[in-house]
């Protein structure tokens, strides 16, 4: 099991339900985070690594704030459109600081490991062939930080808020999004639940990343 640990200086983890007010997500969603790891490592498809474990901690209390701001929605044609924009909403979260657990026992595919390949990027930076800046979240919410947690344990906090399965939670995030239309998203179900950072968690409760 790998972690990692990444500072993000504005974010929005934005609700799926969302829509007037662009209210945000305490942490990101496990399909966030693998998204994320995707582009650590430069990989473009994203079934490469289906089946694979991702849970996120919140390290700390992110000041909220609340911003106007303009957003594209699809009402007309041609896209570029006037009437495509509008002002609304949004929540943004300041000072983010997270630890991602990974794990990749149950990864389907033959190539190397998720695991193996974020270990590779974060040791040997200019081994990875990506383009564009790396985020979490929206494209423009960039990280300022991704370390291995072994290197930051000893400066962890003694409590993190972790989203973690079970099947009785009275929450749900995606572990899988359908970008085309909603029909093909998937969701785990959990709760928001404290436990120690400073110590790996159970793989059990790691939300699994699954397209079917």
């Amino acid at each position: 099991m790998l972690g990692v640990y990444v500072t993000i200086p504005v974010a929005c983890f934005r609700k799926g339900l969302a829509r007037e007010y662009f209210e945000t997500e305490p942490l990101p969603p496990p399909a966030t985070c693998y998204g994320f790891l995707l582009s650590l490592i430069g990989e473009t498809n994203r079934r490469s690594h289906v089946g694979c474990r991702v849970m996120p901690v919140l390290l700390n209390k992110p000041p909220m704030s609340v911003v106007l701001r303009t957003v594209w929605r699809v009402d007309s044609i041609p896209l570029g459109s006037s009437g495509n924009t509008r002002p609304d909403y949004q929540q943004l979260l300041s000072d983010v600081r997270l630890l991602v657990w990974l794990d990749s026992t149950e990864e389907t595919g033959s190539g190397p490991k998720l695991e193996e390949r974020v270990q590779n990027a974060l040791s040997q930076p200019s081994s990875v062939s990506r383009f564009g800046g790396l985020s979490l979240g929206e494209s423009t919410h960039l990280v300022n930080e991704v370390t291995p947690w072994d290197r930051v344990r000893d400066r962890l906090p003694p409590t993190g808020m972790a989203f973690q399965l079970d099947q009785n939670g009275r929450l749900t995030f995606p572990v899988w999004v359908d970008h085309v239309g909603a029909a093909g998203t998937r969701y785990a179900t959990g709760n928001l639940v404290d436990i120690n950072p400073q110590e790996m968690p159970a793989r059990e409760r790691l939300p699994q990343i699954r397209s079917e």
